[in-house]
């Protein structure tokens, strides 16, 4: 994958290291440990482990335009906000009782509980974002990219529901849905991150449009690289359950490349366990036969990688070379980790 000019490796990932500490700071701040229940679920929710890459992002963003991460990490902390509730949120449509390794929100506390830890986190999203110490069009700028990003997830959320095989010989739906799909639940976060940054950082419009370029790829290339990873480790490496697109017979990136070019058999593989027949274990077991059938696994992670080196294409045109290049790094994370 092409690189924009970029620090040392070990540069990039103690800076990434210092970020994402400025991020989780910010965050445990906003949610004191007061012994409340309302203020415990959102904490729960908030303060998972996890890879902020959104965040990151936001930050790396505003600094390649010439902005400070100092001014900006409210709106870094915000776009955790709103990531945070729609995994909330999509784990009670999937009925997922994992998240990043531990009982999600809804298994813990409960349905009822947990749609509204997830409203509280959206509701505050655009409080957060008012903080940021950037001029006032600005933050009006930041606040209607992650707006629109939030409508475009819950507009992938319902499409993503309409790909669901709808019978035995069928897998429901075709590539091109399943990459504006992608494009709209997961590209779509990236994409706003990445623009409020570069609005909120000073960056020209020409540098905000490639800003948000950089996100709607990367994101994309992290959505299909994310399909790849229940056909390799267990739950207890990826942190949420492997069979949960198996189990709601959701044909995603690796699986509908296999029924497109696989062999007769690897076809009614993928039939078969879209068809509701099986149970989820088995439906997933003969998933991954099929998605590690020659050929097969090398197109869908050439796809990601692919999404990954149309994000970083243009990234030294920015003037913040450095910061270019944490860009780049966070591109390549996004198609090679483990969960």
């Amino acid at each position: 994958m092409s690189r924009a000019p970029s620090l040392t490796d070990g540069d990039a990932a103690r800076d990434a290291t210092g970020a994402r500490g400025l991020v989780r700071s910010a965050l445990a701040e906003r949610r004191p440990d007061t012994g409340a229940r309302f203020d415990e679920m959102t904490r729960y929710a908030l303060l998972a482990p996890g890879k902020l890459l959104r965040p990151l992002m936001l930050l790396t963003a505003a600094e390649a335009v010439g902005g400070r991460r100092e001014d900006v990490l409210p709106a870094a902390a915000a776009v955790e906000h709103l990531h945070v509730a729609s995994l909330v949120h999509d784990d009670i449509i999937d009925n997922d009782d994992l998240r990043r390794g531990r009982p999600s929100v809804h298994a813990r506390y409960g349905v009822p509980d947990a749609i509204v830890t997830g409203d509280a986190l959206l509701f505050d999203v655009f409080a957060v974002v008012a903080e940021c110490s950037a001029p006032p069009e600005a933050v009006v700028t930041a606040v209607a990219e992650l707006a629109r990003a939030g409508s475009d997830l819950c507009r992938g959320q319902v499409q993503e529901s309409q790909l669901v095989a709808p019978g035995p010989g069928r897998p429901g739906s075709t590539l091109a849905d399943y990459l504006e799909v992608a494009a709209l639940k997961t590209g779509a976060l990236f994409r706003g991150a990445c623009r409020a940054g570069a609005a909120l950082g000073g960056g020209t419009p020409g540098q905000v449009d490639l800003l948000g370029d950089y996100g709607h790829h990367t994101g994309i290339a992290f959505q299909l690289f994310d399909d790849l990873l229940p056909y390799l480790d267990d739950a207890s490496v990826t942190g949420k359950p492997a069979t949960s697109d198996a189990a709601n017979l959701r044909p995603t990136w690796p699986v509908l490349l296999a029924h497109r070019d696989g062999d007769p058999g690897v076809r009614r593989r993928v039939e078969t366990a879209l068809s509701g027949a099986l149970g989820p274990a088995e439906a997933h077991g003969m998933l991954r036969s099929a998605v590690t059938a020659p050929g097969i696994w090398d197109a869908a992670r050439g796809g990601a990688r692919d999404q990954a080196d149309r994000a970083v294409a243009r990234l030294g045109e920015l003037p913040g070379d450095e910061a270019a290049g944490r860009l780049a790094g966070i591109a390549a994370i996004a198609v090679d980790r483990d969960r």
